[in-house]
């Protein structure tokens, strides 16, 4: 538990913040943490890849995004949540990897056995949260424990 904490803290304590899974849709969970962020004047940007099946969206709540991790100005100063389903959050993890990202929070339902087998096979364990904290729920109380 206590390990939980301590990423929480190093993911809060970040600069620079990524949303991966946001949309124009304002019920939906990515939109929501995006907006969580906006709200505690935190540097977020959105990203939002590109899907055939998907539109393009060029900004997300006032915000410009991009399309990919390795389009973040400086990713190793970058923590990022994902809100994304989890065939989705492998490729995000594998980009996150190689890009040094030195944080990522997964939010509920992004993940499932693979995805964490992937975490745990390739040393990510110590830079991810994963199974169930939601940073709508638990993002305050580690903020102000930084203080």
């Amino acid at each position: 538990m206590a390990e939980v904490i301590a990423i929480k803290e190093t993911f809060l304590s970040a600069p620079k913040f990524a949303v991966v899974g946001a949309s124009k849709d304002q019920t939906k969970f990515g939109t929501k943490v995006l907006k969580w962020y906006q709200a505690r004047d935190k540097d977020v940007t959105p990203v939002h890849p590109v899907r055939a099946i998907s539109q393009k969206e060029d900004e997300l709540e006032g915000l410009k995004t991009i399309r990919s991790l390795s389009d973040l100005p400086s990713p190793t100063e970058t923590s990022i949540s994902i809100i994304t389903p989890a065939k989705i959050t492998l490729g995000i993890l594998e980009q996150a990897k190689s890009l040094n990202v030195s944080a990522l929070w997964l939010q509920p339902g992004a993940e499932n056995e693979e995805v964490i087998n992937y975490i745990n096979e390739n040393g990510l364990a110590n830079k991810v949260i994963y199974g169930g904290p939601c940073i709508l729920v638990d993002g305050d109380g580690v903020l102000k424990s930084l203080l």
